[in-house]
């Protein structure tokens, strides 16, 4: 939200140069990440990837959705075979301190105060880092194995688990109560992500598998780890 322009500069621009550079080299094969910010608010539930998804309401979603028809585009002019993967709020070993099992994790082992959005009723579909390379190597095996395809896929566990439930296993997992500071709900966020993986059950042998509490117990060990 602060800073849109960035956003828009990596992920329009960038993937406006990747695709240059595929065709000129006549690269046969592009897969693309996507993100599951790009449902907004869906009333429907779970997500499918037939949705109408052209009401973004955060400026990294309106680039991830220009960047899957910047997608679309040059599979029409230049018959590029393209898969765009929507993942789901991926977590487990080595994800981005910033985000919230980390960043809420590590500030419980500290003692220190999370911010907490809301009335922490909102729910995500969390996806464990294992299952989502293994939804990539096989989009990967599709996007070469299938001239002229164009697919979008959706990467999940299809499950959700609210705020406050994610907040619970974390204090399950590392023995240690949280200390919570609420604030409003921040503009952008959704209040839902909940993926419908049929498709890519049916067209990719995707098979998400890791149950919540066992995934944030092995992000726990990797952070013991390091």
């Amino acid at each position: 939200m602060e800073n849109p322009a960035y956003y828009d500069d990596v992920n329009i621009t960038g993937t406006v140069n990747l695709l240059e550079l595929i065709r000129e080299k006549q690269i046969r094969s592009f897969l693309f990440a996507s993100s599951s910010s790009v449902y907004g608010n869906n009333k429907k539930v779970p997500f499918s990837e037939n949705d109408f998804v052209d009401h973004p309401i955060s400026p990294y979603a309106a680039t991830k959705k220009s960047g899957e028809l910047l997608c679309h585009t040059y599979h029409h002019l230049y018959d590029i075979n393209t898969v765009c993967l929507r993942f789901f709020t991926v977590y487990g070993p080595r994800q981005r301190p910033d985000l919230a099992i980390h960043k809420f994790m590590k500030r419980i082992l500290n003692n220190e105060t999370i911010p907490v959005y809301g009335d922490s009723s909102s729910k995500r579909d969390y996806t464990y880092i294992d299952d989502i390379v293994d939804g990539v190597v096989k989009g990967l095996d599709f996007v070469r194995e299938n001239e002229g395809c164009f697919e979008v896929f959706n990467l999940g566990e299809s499950r959700t688990v609210s705020l406050s439930e994610m907040i619970e296993t974390i204090e399950t997992v590392v023995g240690k109560q949280a200390k919570i500071k609420r604030h409003p709900m921040q503009p952008g966020d959704v209040t839902i992500t909940y993926a419908d993986v049929s498709k890519a059950r049916k067209m990719l042998g995707y098979a998400p598998s890791m149950e919540f509490e066992e995934g944030v117990r092995r992000f726990y060990e990797w952070m013991r780890s390091r």
